[in-house]
């Protein structure tokens, strides 16, 4: 275990963790948008940004990205990090003002109205969305591109069902709702990316579930699951587990 300050508290945390994950097991709060824990930490949006002390040098660095190291003392809201995390909230509330997360954590920082000119986006470039697209569904649908103020999140082509499943993990990723995937009966819609999906019908309870694509991909990556699971809602799915389960459990009462 590695010893370290956060806060004026001697905190341990494993090899390997950063500041973020550290400061948490402690209950320590450090402010975030761009980072998830199932996901490789990015540091896109810096609202972690924190301050880290070592051999009488400080320095400014995001939490989610930092290593622990020993003999650091590290410091979450001291002027220097409030200096730095205003300007950052205060940029973002620029490029977001209608975006209700942004301008929660602007308030907090006493930021009502930003001195920047506004935009209107909803996107702040976290990569989130890229991020468990690639990592976690394995598909890489969509991709950054461009530089500087052109720079965006987008699709290499005009989707196709072949490419984004319509699984609506980058709608749930996304901390400020730019991404929203709609479901209208047999139809899912992901209206950023063009996807416009067929839906499965349940086989017990006649409900559309899934994108078929995305069940087709899904008995791609693991053949050992049972083609009954892919042909059920999750409903109807835990109900089947639970009839099992009471009929097995039945039957062994029976037997004693």
């Amino acid at each position: 275990m590695i010893k370290l300050t956060i806060d004026n508290r001697e905190v341990e945390a494993r090899e390997g963790a950063t500041i973020l994950e550290a400061a948490r097991k402690v209950g320590i709060e450090i402010p975030t948008l761009c980072y998830h824990q199932a996901l490789t930490a990015y540091g896109a949006c810096r609202v972690c940004t924190v301050e880290i002390i070592r051999k009488e040098w400080s320095r400014l660095s995001t939490a989610c990205t930092y290593p622990v190291q020993k003999g650091i003392e590290v410091k979450t809201n001291s002027e220097k990090v409030k200096r730095a995390r205003k300007m950052i909230l205060e940029m973002l509330l620029a490029r977001c003002p209608n975006v209700k997360k942004i301008k929660d954590l602007a308030r907090d920082m006493g930021i009502e109205k930003p001195r920047f000119e506004l935009d209107n986006e909803e996107c702040i470039l976290c990569g989130l969305c890229v991020r468990v697209c690639e990592e976690i569904v394995g598909v890489s649908a969509i991709a950054f591109f461009n530089r500087g103020t052109e720079r965006e999140v987008n699709t290499p082509y005009e989707i196709n069902s072949d490419v984004c499943l319509g699984c609506g993990a980058c709608a749930v990723v996304c901390p400020t709702e730019a991404i929203k995937a709609e479901d209208i009966k047999e139809i899912r819609k992901i209206p950023l990316w063009h996807t416009e999906l067929k839906k499965r019908k349940c086989r017990l309870c006649g409900e559309f579930f899934a994108p078929e694509v995305e069940i087709d991909f899904l008995k791609k990556k693991d053949a050992r699951l049972g083609e009954e699971i892919f042909e059920t809602c999750p409903s109807c799915r835990k109900k089947e587990l639970g009839n099992k389960i009471l009929y097995t459990n039945s039957r062994r009462r029976k037997y004693v």
